[in-house]
């Protein structure tokens, strides 16, 4: 009776702490996203004006002198990708990574992820990080998640992109990857960019793809399979200010989009301390990143256009396929249809 009376506490304790653990990774990569660059950005300007300028000043020696490795590789490191906060930041949702056909590692990929959402989250888990075992579900094949040029111009930043595979999302840097003599390299490309952040609310499944064939391009450039790839929940896990497309609020993001690459976005989800309250923590909704089949593309140095718009659709077939195919199981309404933009 005395072991059954100590040991409720115990597992108590333990639930807490892991519940803490979760809680703290998931508000750890919101806080990483929004204010990582800004922080190092600023805090290399205030030692300037310190007696640690040396600190600032070396490191910019070593930006100017690193600048080009994004475009030619960058840096990865394997143990960082094996990190337990990205098990327990898989746990808080929970993020599932759902394999429906092989990878061969003799092939090279252009792999299509879709949604967007605010931070790509299920991806960024599944595809950027071991927390799901992507490398035992699809052995010999090396991710690298794309993102925007600038985001590599940022100081600390862009080094700790470099580490989880990150690349620009560029041509010097795409054509590098797919060029080199080990196959199995995965380039995953957010087709929607930033615009599709604007459409991120709960329930809402509409891509930006209509008009967007750079993808197609670059896997008949290298006769790269295309692989459609789909976070069921993405868009759930925060709430989102949509404005009307005929409001001036919306053509104010259209206009930052322009100059910045991604437009201001209202976002907020649960409370970290306050229960009932707004804050910056996502809320535990789960996502499910389904990986589709390769779709075989022949190597076309130059390209046609006719041979773009065929392997465009054919792409959008499939994604809309593997959409209807797992979306019941993924919690979404059977009477649920993608919507192209």
């Amino acid at each position: 009776m005395e072991v059954s009376a100590a040991s409720p506490p115990s597992v108590t304790w333990k639930s807490r702490w892991k519940q803490y653990r979760e809680t703290m990774a998931a508000y750890q990569l919101v806080l990483t996203f929004l204010f990582m660059s800004t922080f190092f950005s600023l805090l290399l300007i205030f030692l300037l004006f310190t007696s640690l300028w040396s600190i600032s000043v070396l490191y910019l020696v070593w930006l100017y002198l690193d600048w080009d490795t994004p475009n030619q590789g960058g840096r990865r490191h394997d143990w960082m990708r094996n990190f337990t906060l990205w098990k327990d930041l898989r746990d808080y949702y929970p993020i599932k990574l759902v394999k429906t056909a092989e990878l061969p590692p003799n092939q090279n990929y252009v792999v299509g992820s879709h949604p967007h959402g605010v931070m790509c989250t299920g991806v960024f888990c599944n595809l950027s990080t071991e927390s799901n075992g992507f490398s035992k579900h699809f052995p010999g094949i090396q991710t690298c998640l794309t993102g925007l040029s600038g985001l590599f111009c940022l100081p600390v930043y862009r080094d700790y992109a470099m580490c989880y595979g990150m690349r620009p999302v560029n041509r010097q840097s795409l054509d590098f990857v797919l060029s080199q003599p080990q196959r199995g390299q995965a380039v995953v490309i957010m087709i929607g960019g930033a615009h599709e952040m604007l459409y991120a609310s709960p329930g809402q499944h509409c891509l930006t793809l209509r008009k967007r064939k750079g993808f197609v391009r670059l896997a008949l450039r290298h006769g790269a399979s295309l692989v459609p790839v789909y976070s069921f929940g993405e868009n759930d896990i925060f709430r989102i200010k949509a404005f009307p497309e005929d409001s001036w609020q919306f053509r104010c993001q259209m206009l930052f989009k322009k100059l910045l690459g991604f437009p201001p976005f209202i976002i907020w989800g649960r409370s970290l301390f306050l229960a009932n309250s707004w804050g910056l923590l996502p809320f535990a909704v789960p996502i499910t990143t389904v990986v589709g089949r390769p779709i075989p593309v022949p190597r076309r140095l130059h390209p046609t256009t006719d041979e773009v718009d065929h392997y465009h659709a054919v792409y959008m077939k499939a994604l809309e396929q593997l959409f209807e195919e797992h979306k019941e199981s993924c919690g979404v309404p059977a009477s649920t249809h993608l919507t192209f933009l």
